[in-house]
């Protein structure tokens, strides 16, 4: 029975559950199923529904079972029954099954163990989530036996042909070596061979199981960091933040550092250019070297994933740019971390974070141009009224390492605006911010001080101890005293309840007593009386205003000094009381010691000059983590955090990242590329190529007669020098330059002659010397004409019979019309057209004629080197009626599907529409009106008919792109005024184009599209189709296909693909000796496709 159907008339007696009308529906969920009987049962009712026969009740319980593991309730008595499941033969009831035991086999691993085979079939099971989910649970099983199953699991999911399996191979690999690290050599074999996987799907995955193994084997990097920069925008969002991490790691230890030496070039240049000579080699080793071009390839990659969705991502490629790009690159990154400030709260804690931390550091380098990279979005940090108080404090932080003379005034206006707000500590930290911004910036300090003592006659008391904390360290840091301040703070000690706001003025007191000698006593008098109550930081301030004041004024405060030395001999508190035995023993030291040396010096020490405070962010100490980590974020080192490895003095030897490409084998004179060599130096033209003369004509037969000999070796030293020269043009404009060099020289050593250039195309002003040492460098010698790069692709015999034909006419062409024109040469038939890569297209005829080569290679092809497209061995007939008479008003209109690729686009089928006019009137203007095409379809109209005259039949070509699906072509027929609606329904047959190709690549194909992608079935063959040829005959009605030449004579094999997406569509039939069945196999990655075909096969089989 189907799984989606209702169960509430066939649920089984012994349940005492009422269930819904449709369990499925998620009832489960309601609250009067935590009224049921799951815990006064103890799960009865679900077990009896997994014992059930009935894949319906099954499905539910594992709905309902899968839910309680969601809520975090515990499901583990139920193991014994769902593992029973396993097996079960509903596809959805399974994939389940296997969801519970990887939340529950590492608890229950007895049991799990006993359905080791079970998940050993699995692993070969046809549906790759199957696979997939087996390797999982497998995985998941934490016992040290398992461990050869497991890793034999991993390297047969390795080759799976399904990405998906791949990679969740990649995540066993870290389970298997946290279980049995003795297995590690091996799976950096297995991780090697994943992370040269070009699937985007499993290399974020490989990367993963990279950092969890083996992080320290760079080596297996390097043959695959190109491809990684190069698939990093393609790769799931997750993989992209580990492999970014990892290359971060990866170029601090091959690349050398790209700001190293840029600290000395804001210093002052001489004027004159021969000052400059003059320069030294260490200044010269100082100078910062040229980027890597693979170094440029990383950070050129990682660049669009600025405009990720993906919070982390950003914050990946962001720590990325200020770790090893140049400083003033880094700036492309602030405004995608803008954009992230309107995100959750969460995201923009984690956000401002690293903001702080990178405008902390770039401000602390003081280089030029450093502090400029987020002043333009200074508006963005400005504080919400809904902000919470932890976002206030980082958004204060980036307000105060952002300030600079010039936009000083904006920030400590809205720092104003921020002293009345009802949130108390953030109005603590708006004081704060003040204060550092009045000791960064000189300008403003008296305007901030200013400010902050006007906030002393604040009602709220801690917007006025916070002022007084920072008052005092900006008086500190003044040469100035100001004694009105100071006086002015002494008279709020009544007033000011905080600890540390009256700590602050009885320090400032005693700092600068000599400033205020008559109001310091008054003060001390006043504690003295109120230092039994008083905090522990008041009390040793105190202690010290005491110890100050009697060695500046004994005489007015020596017993009350006294006083206070014995208030604190007595306290509860011990740093107190020996903070007053240590000053006491200073001061008033006891006799017979008089002459001690310390109480001599003791009014130096106490009054000695203090270092002002340095107010420095609290984000300053966090540069020693990496951006974007756990450890940044807590300012802590974190359980796994590693430190990021220092950039390397000189750089290591490049040329292990080069990878050599697999050179692809051209048989010769057959399919050779159509597009220039751009390795090949060109002649170049002359300026006056209309007044070339007989003597340069002649010169050029000379060198065209002398060179042919050497054509083949040109084009071989060509063809290498362009291959080597492709894996260096992968770095972008900025480093032309460098490059340009080294291209240079490799085109040289690679082609020493020139390539003979037809006459006509471009004739050279000067000697044959002249020529070639200038073709080199020109730019224009690369622009010619598609006919000069096209002939000169030609083979030696095609070149030595176009020469002798062009000396014969240019002998017998006046002297005036020597230069051919480009409309000469596209006129002049004579030659042998070019070889291409795909069948040329000729309307005139129709169809598609495809060049035979002129000579058998020479070796033998390499895989895949003999799939070229093909022309249909056979063209339907039979048409199909998509208007009668009747209903068209006498236009009938049938098609006919002709097998054959539309001029408009390779991916559409030609159907061929003929229009029969059954009336006695003349019918005008059939056209297509609009179209009613499913997404992905296309669809190229017929030249339409202006007249159609009685008993007159006319045809029309549409070109339609089914996209490989049998969903119909619909559109309107505009006929005459009139609108008819017509429907175009292909059969699966034709929806292929044929391939040729040998047996070797079919069987090579074949074995790459086994399990979910082959479709297999048996068929009784009629009488009329035994032999051969009735079969093979079969076969090309139903489908557009070509016969491959088979070594056997026992099995027939067909080739072709889909016509839009070009996917392959394999065909093979076995050949009874005495039985009457015959196996078809269709393989396709595309299974609608495979299972449809199959079908079609086996019913015009059946037929006689």
């Amino acid at each position: 029975m189907s799984t989606g159907g209702s169960y509430s008339n066939e649920r089984p007696p012994t349940v005492d559950v009422d269930y819904a009308a449709d369990p499925a529906s998620g009832s489960f969920f309601s609250t009067e199923f935590k009224k049921c009987s799951l815990d006064d049962n103890k799960h009865e009712d679900l077990k009896q529904m997994l014992d059930s026969n009935k894949d319906g009740l099954k499905l539910e319980a594992m709905k309902r079972i899968i839910g309680m593991v969601a809520k975090g309730r515990d499901a583990s008595e139920l193991f014994p029954a769902v593992v029973k499941n396993v097996v079960s033969a509903n596809l959805e009831v399974k994939k389940l099954v296997y969801v519970y035991l990887v939340r529950y086999a590492e608890e229950q691993q007895d049991l799990a163990l006993l359905s080791i085979s079970t998940f050993q079939r699995a692993l070969k099971d046809p549906n790759q989530l199957i696979r997939a989910c087996a390797l999982r649970v497998l995985s998941s099983i934490r016992v040290p036996v398992i461990v050869p199953i497991m890793m034999l699991a991993i390297k047969d999911a390795m080759t799976d042909m399904s990405p998906y399996v791949r990679k969740t191979a990649a995540h066993a690999i870290p389970k298997l070596y946290n279980l049995d690290p003795e297995q590690k050599e091996e799976l950096i074999q297995v991780i090697e061979k994943l992370l040269s996987d070009k699937t985007t799907l499993v290399v974020g995955s490989a990367v993963m199981a990279f950092e969890e193994v083996c992080p320290e084997r760079i080596d297996l990097i390097h043959k695959n960091y190109r491809k990684l920069c190069n698939l990093l925008v393609d790769v799931e969002e997750w993989g992209q933040v580990i492999i970014i991490n990892m290359l971060t790691r990866y170029a601090r230890t091959q690349f050398v550092d790209p700001n190293a030496g840029s600290e000395d070039d804001d210093r002052e240049r001489p004027f004159y250019e021969d000052d400059e000579e003059i320069e030294d080699d260490e200044t010269l080793a100082k100078r910062p070297k040229p980027m890597d071009p693979d170094h440029r390839l990383l950070l050129r990659n990682a660049k669009p994933l600025l405009q990720s969705r993906n919070a982390a991502v950003v914050l990946g490629v962001a720590q990325l740019y200020q770790h090893i790009a140049p400083r003033t690159e880094v700036s492309l990154v602030a405004r995608a971390l803008v954009r992230l400030l309107r995100s959750h709260r969460e995201i923009q804690a984690v956000v401002l974070t690293n903001i702080a931390s990178m405008s902390t550091r770039r401000k602390a380098s003081g280089c030029k141009g450093e502090k400029d990279m987020f002043e333009p979005y200074l508006k963005s940090f400005f504080v919400r009224s809904s902000d919470p108080t932890h976002i206030k404090a980082l958004k204060l932080e980036v307000l105060t390492n952002l300030a600079t003379d010039t936009n000083i005034s904006v920030i400590l206006r809205e720092f104003q605006t921020y002293i009345g707000s009802s949130d108390k500590e953030f109005v603590a930290a708006t004081i704060q911010a003040i204060g550092r911004c009045a000791s960064n910036i000189r300008e403003v300090t008296d305007t901030c001080l200013s400010g902050l003592v006007s906030l002393l006659s604040n009602r709220d008391e801690s917007v006025v101890g916070e002022s007084v904390v920072v008052i005092r360290k900006l008086l500190q840091s003044e040469t100035v005293g100001h004694k009105d301040i100071i006086s002015h703070m002494a008279r709020l000690m009544d007033n000011i309840k905080i600890p540390m706001a009256r700590a602050s003025i009885l320090w400032l007191l005693g700092e600068y007593c000599d400033k205020v000698p008559k109001i310091a006593p008054d003060v001390l008098r006043k504690m003295a009386k109120t230092f039994i109550s008083e905090d522990d930081i008041v009390k040793l301030q105190i202690l010290t205003l005491a110890t100050k004041l009697y060695l500046t004024n004994p005489k007015q405060t020596r017993l009350l000094c006294q006083y206070v030395y014995n208030l604190a001999k007595y306290d509860t508190n011990y740093d107190i009381r020996d903070r007053a035995r240590l000053t006491r023993a200073l001061v008033f030291p006891s006799q017979g010691h008089e002459d001690n040396k310390l109480a001599k010096h003791a009014k130096k020490i106490f009054l000695a000059t203090k270092p002002p405070p340095v107010q420095q962010s609290s984000f300053k100490d966090r540069d020693q983590f990496q951006l974007s980590t756990l450890s940044h974020l807590i300012n802590a080192r974190a359980t796994g955090y590693q430190d990021l490895p220092p950039f390397p003095e000189e750089a290591p030897d490049p040329t292990v990242r080069y990878v050599e490409l697999p050179a692809s084998f051209t048989p010769e004179n057959h399919h050779k590329p159509s597009h220039p060599k751009k390795s090949k130096p060109q002649k170049m033209k002359s300026f006056y190529s209309d007044e070339s003369s007989p003597e340069d004509e002649s010169e050029d037969d000379a060198s065209d007669s002398s060179s042919d000999s050497d054509s083949d070796s040109d084009s071989s030293d060509s063809d290498s020098s362009e291959s080597s020269s492709d894996e260096d043009n992968e770095s972008d404009s900025e480093e032309e330059e460098e490059e340009e060099p080294r291209f240079k020289r490799k085109v040289s050593g690679g082609s020493s002659k020139k390539r003979p250039e037809k006459h006509g195309v471009s004739q050279s002003s000067g000697s044959e010397d002249t020529d070639s040492s200038s073709s080199s460098s020109s730019s224009g010698s690369e622009s010619s004409s598609d006919e000069e790069a096209e002939n000169s692709e030609d083979s030696d015999e095609d070149v030595k019979k176009k020469k002798k034909s062009d000396r014969e006419q240019r002998n017998s062409v006046p002297q005036g019309r020597g230069n051919r024109s480009n409309l000469d040469l596209l006129l002049d038939l004579d030659d042998t057209p070019p070889a291409m890569d795909t069948p040329l297209l000729t309307p005139s005829l129709g169809g598609l004629l495809t060049p035979s080569p002129s000579s058998q290679p020479s070796q033998p092809l390499p895989p895949g080197a003999s799939i070229q497209p093909a022309s249909a061995k056979f063209v339907p007939t039979v048409t199909q009626e998509l208007l009668n008479r009747i209903s068209g008003g006498g236009l009938a209109v049938a098609c006919r599907f002709t097998r054959s690729p539309h001029l408009y686009s390779p991916r559409m089928t030609s159907v061929e529409l003929s229009f029969t006019n059954n009336g006695s009137e003349e019918i005008r203007d059939i056209s297509v009106g609009s179209k009613k095409l499913a997404p992905g379809m296309a669809l190229h109209e017929f030249a339409g008919i202006a007249v159609l005259s009685p008993d007159t039949t006319l045809n029309g070509t549409i070109g339609v792109d089914f996209n490989d699906t049998t969903q119909p072509a619909m559109f309107d027929l505009v006929v005459g005024g009139r609108t008819f609606s017509i429907n175009i329904t292909a059969p699966i047959g034709e929806l292929l184009m044929p391939l040729a190709m040998n047996e070797g690549d079919f069987n090579l194909n074949q074995i790459k599209l086994r399990g979910m992608n082959e479709q297999c079935g048996v068929v009784s063959l009629s009488s009329g189709n035994k032999d051969i040829k009735s079969l093979v005959n079969r076969v090309y009605e139903t489908a557009n296909l070509l016969q491959v030449q088979c070594s056997s004579n026992d099995i027939v094999k067909f080739g072709g693909q889909t016509a839009s997406g070009k996917a392959l569509v394999l065909v093979s039939l076995s050949l009874p000796q005495d039985e009457q069945e015959s196996t078809i196999s269709v393989n396709c990655e595309k299974m609608v496709i495979s299972s449809m075909l199959l079908k079609e096969i086996k019913s015009a089989l059946k037929r006689d």
